[in-house]
């Protein structure tokens, strides 16, 4: 059965052309291409740099972090209560009215008590800015140094400047070292962020970016396994390129250096919008597209792999939304933070009574100037 299986899987039609076997990918006369089995480095390179992350972040970004003065804000601890704290843990981190109530009665407290508590209770598990600060570092440290990476790898390939030198040969086109580290890297550094997703800022967007990172590894695996690794390549810097400037956009931001923070995001929409929803797609899409069936008939692995590039094309819409809302902020009022990121509440007061406090803080101002104070 597991011969059957694998020899399903391994069917030549589902990776290569028609006209191509594996046998014709065997290493020779000096040509080296790409093997399946070489995927397994990117477990022990994931660790590793879940290793150098670790250490950046403890003996870089911390120090860093102490410099600039940047400090988690003291929060208040929910009291000790199992009746809240099993609610909390298996129903709803954010009760209803109706179950407020409900749990005023349970626990004889009254309903801006146990209100004050679940707000408490949901900032307990909130990251500090310090841990958004080092995370943010780590990504843009290594985007940055994926980034010239990438660009040492690609400035002299005639490909890069000529979309159609991507399929010429194809696939027998020899794998070059500078492109079998740069993969490496890249599937290293997605399957680490796969790995510590439980201990990393959730966002508001944590599906997305779990569909991201999974489409991520399919298409670089597959493009490894297939030979498409030219247009991988190009894929992949023109992705870490945006990257950078994200990354450092929150690393100022939470470093309170609001204007250099907007000044870098501004560019980073620019380049988002200019890398992902124009180059992304009208060159580079167009070339897996376009270009390949002039060159051999179509195979499964074709319209695999744009469905995949298709996939994350939908997912750069969705953040272009995000990032054109976050643009409009950092324009016309001031951007405080990632509109992914869920915001910590006021533990003490509830909205109802925030508003409260706003308006009369607001009529005893216009009482006072009215009375010439």
């Amino acid at each position: 059965m597991l011969q059957t299986v694998g020899g399903w899987l391994w069917w030549e039609r589902l990776w290569l052309p028609g006209n191509v076997s594996w046998s014709d990918l065997e290493d020779s006369e000096g040509r080296v291409y790409a093997k399946a089995c070489q995927l397994y480095a990117a477990l022990p390179c994931a660790l590793c740099l879940l290793l150098v992350r670790f250490l950046f972040e403890r003996y870089l970004a911390t120090p860093v972090a102490n410099v600039w003065g940047i400090r988690d804000r003291v929060r208040l601890t929910a009291e000790q209560n199992p009746i809240l704290e099993n609610y909390f843990c298996r129903q709803a981190r954010v009760p209803s009215q109706a179950d407020v109530r409900s749990l005023c009665k349970k626990t004889s407290w009254p309903e801006r008590r146990v209100q004050v508590w679940f707000r408490r209770r949901r900032n307990q598990e909130r990251p500090g800015l310090r841990k958004r600060f080092c995370e943010a570092s780590w990504r843009c440290v290594f985007y940055l140094f994926a980034f010239v990476g990438g660009v040492l790898a690609l400035y002299d390939k005639p490909w890069l400047y000529n979309l159609k030198e991507v399929w010429e040969g194809f696939p027998k086109q020899s794998m070059l070292p500078s492109q079998y580290w740069y993969y490496l890297l890249e599937m290293g550094f997605y399957l680490s962020l796969l790995l510590s997703l439980s201990f990393d800022v959730k966002r508001k967007d944590f599906k997305e970016q779990v569909i991201h990172h999974i489409a991520t590894l399919t298409l670089l695996s597959f493009s490894w396994i297939s030979n498409y690794i030219r247009i991988g390549t190009i894929v992949m810097a023109v992705h870490d390129s945006a990257d950078i400037l994200l990354e450092g956009a929150k690393v100022f931001n939470y470093a309170k250096w609001h204007k250099t923070a907007n000044a870098i995001f501004v560019v980073f929409t620019v380049l988002f919008m200019l890398t992902r929803l124009v180059i992304f797609p009208f060159w580079l899409i167009h070339c897996t597209w376009v270009y390949p069936p002039e060159k051999f008939p179509p195979f499964f692995g074709y319209y695999f792999f744009n469905v995949m590039l298709l996939l994350l094309q939908i997912l750069h819409l969705y953040w272009a939304a995000l990032i054109s809302r976050m643009f409009y902020k950092c324009i016309f009022s001031k951007l405080e933070g990632d509109d992914r990121s869920d915001e910590e509440e006021d533990d003490s007061d509830s909205p109802k009574e925030r508003n409260h406090k706003l308006s009369h803080m607001n009529g005893s101002g216009a009482r006072g100037r009215a009375n010439g104070h």
